[in-house]
């Protein structure tokens, strides 16, 4: 979000987090950290709580911070892996499905989501049978 308004202040920046770890949604709604207690989420890359040097940057360059189910985060990981032949850590999946589960409406607008890393066990692909 920093480096997006330090390049486009107009650009609009929404975050999205898993359901089982809202802790970001929850503090910028209440304008407080809140900490995150026994988050539960497939994105263990989100599993750590907000601290003092990130939270106010959250406020002041997030607009919107929508939740996302554990279904529709794998959902995402399969649906990159399928049409871009990319394989993206869960973490990475979440702002996907947040699209896949229409959190937000930006019909007509060009949109931005940064796929991050390939931080997965191939073995233990979350849409595979065990």
């Amino acid at each position: 979000a920093l480096a997006v308004h330090g390049l486009s202040p107009q650009t609009r920046v929404i975050a999205a987090e898993p359901e089982g770890a809202d802790d970001a949604y929850r503090s910028l709604r209440e304008g407080r950290i809140v900490p995150s207690l026994n988050p539960q989420t497939v994105a263990d890359g989100l599993l750590t709580s907000l601290g003092d040097n990130t939270f106010p940057i959250i406020q002041r360059h997030v607009e919107q911070i929508v939740t996302v189910s554990e279904g529709a985060i794998v959902a995402a990981m399969r649906h990159v892996w399928e049409r871009m032949k990319i394989v993206i850590e869960p973490s990475a999946a979440v702002p996907v499905g947040a699209l896949l589960e229409k959190k937000v409406d930006l019909s007509g607008l060009r949109i931005g989501i940064i796929l991050s890393g390939g931080n997965v066990d191939l073995e233990k692909l979350p849409w595979t049978n065990p």
